[in-house]
């Protein structure tokens, strides 16, 4: 009887270590989340331009108070040209509830309640000769929170575009044997767009019936927020062994690009798939086999430099649920739209396309890749098939 009761007791403490232990490892600990920044120009004249970024932060932490103790904006301009001319000024301003905005830049720590809001705003002055030759701006927003997880530095990037070409086809028509193809240019797309109002302002006005859109898949991710910076990756054990057993072009070969993945899919998948991957290419000579058990994302990341600055900072994955997002564009523009991911190595993948659209059209038109794979900033071409190839595939 005394064994039972030790056994018991026993058995009882290790149950309680063990859903202690599950309730620290699951922990929100410092639970604030801060949105993207909701940005509107001021001023937008030639010599001067004036931003607000507004962001609202939320502590989602139960019971728990967390703590702003210090915000830092960053900004970094990229422009066509030389910016010894051109002069900026940034100053953050909170918006609190309870407590009156300082007007001298210091940022005086803030307790934000549970389940509470707060606001703050980041003033962008920008003054000089060579405006136009702007292209965008990125604000690096550097802020410290304090709380039941202790001191805790993060950050939160905003991009805004200071260029918006025309809403017209500014280049030329391309002619392949089965359809005409138009690349489109866009403004620096940001998480501020989505893309049924890009085609509604580029596209829409000079597509015809039968026409069909190609958009490619990253800034599709990049208008849905997927996308983060290597300073926000956390490694593991796993991507720390394994991104040296990958191809040196591929985006899972680097410590961060891997991590990502295994964020996203899960340590014992990625392992698995390592596992069985290397096995299948050394016992029977096939590749690609990670790939498939790894899921979409493993063939969809693109690491550090893989997108047009200043993305080219940040690891963007592919975009989520790309199925529903060209029935929705569909359903809004009437337009025959596919997600697809091309490349200058004549590979051309349809992550999802609606009913009227065919593959082999895609995969023929856009093998060449007619967007281009560098900076031209046209993420958008418009498909018009010849009537001879309409007739066939009908």
């Amino acid at each position: 009887m005394a064994w039972l009761v030790v056994g018991t007791f026993a058995g009882l403490l290790v149950l309680a270590y063990l859903v202690s232990e599950w309730q620290y490892r699951h922990r929100l600990g410092n639970g604030l989340t801060l949105d993207w920044g909701l940005c509107q120009f001021e001023i937008y004249e030639p010599h001067h331009y004036q931003l607000l970024v507004e962001y609202t932060a939320t502590n989602i932490t139960p019971n728990r108070d967390v703590f702003i103790v210090e915000v830092h904006p960053h900004l970094t301009l990229l422009s066509d040209g030389s910016l010894n001319s051109v002069v900026t000024h940034v100053q953050t301003f909170s918006k609190h509830p309870d407590a009156p905005p300082r007007q001298d830049g210091y940022w005086e720590s803030y307790i934000v309640k549970a389940k509470r809001q707060t606001q703050f705003e980041v003033y962008i002055d920008i003054r000089g000769n060579n405006l136009y030759e702007l292209r965008s701006l990125w604000l690096r927003l550097e802020y410290v929170v304090y709380g039941p997880a202790g001191r805790e530095t993060r950050y939160r990037h905003t991009i805004v575009p200071l260029k918006f070409p025309r809403p017209t086809p500014t280049l030329p028509w391309q002619t392949t044997p089965q359809a005409d193809v138009l690349p489109i240019r866009t403004h620096l797309l940001t998480t501020a767009d989505d893309p049924v109002s890009v085609l509604k302002r580029y596209v829409v006005e000079y597509a015809q019936t039968g026409d069909i859109v190609a958009f490619a898949e990253s800034p599709i991710a990049i208008m849905q927020g997927r996308f983060i910076h290597p300073s926000e990756v956390h490694p593991g054990w796993l991507a720390k062994r394994l991104c040296y057993y990958f191809m040196p072009t591929s985006s899972l070969a680097t410590l961060c690009g891997l991590q990502v993945l295994v964020d996203q899919v899960g340590a014992w998948r990625v392992f698995f798939a390592f596992v069985v991957g290397g096995l299948a290419k050394v016992l029977f000579g096939q590749g690609g086999v990670f790939y498939q058990l790894a899921g979409e994302q493993a063939r969809l990341i693109d690491d550090v430099t893989g997108t047009l600055p200043p993305y080219d900072q940040f690891i963007v994955l592919g975009p989520e649920q790309p199925q529903k997002v060209v029935e929705d564009i569909k359903a809004q523009t009437g337009l025959e739209v596919a997600i697809v991911d091309v490349n200058d190595l004549k590979r051309v993948k349809v992550l999802a396309a609606t009913a009227g659209v065919s593959e082999s059209l895609l995969n023929a038109v856009l093998i060449d890749n007619p967007a281009g794979n560098a900076a031209e900033q046209t993420p958008i071409v418009l498909i018009r098939p010849h009537k001879k190839d309409e007739e066939k595939t009908a």
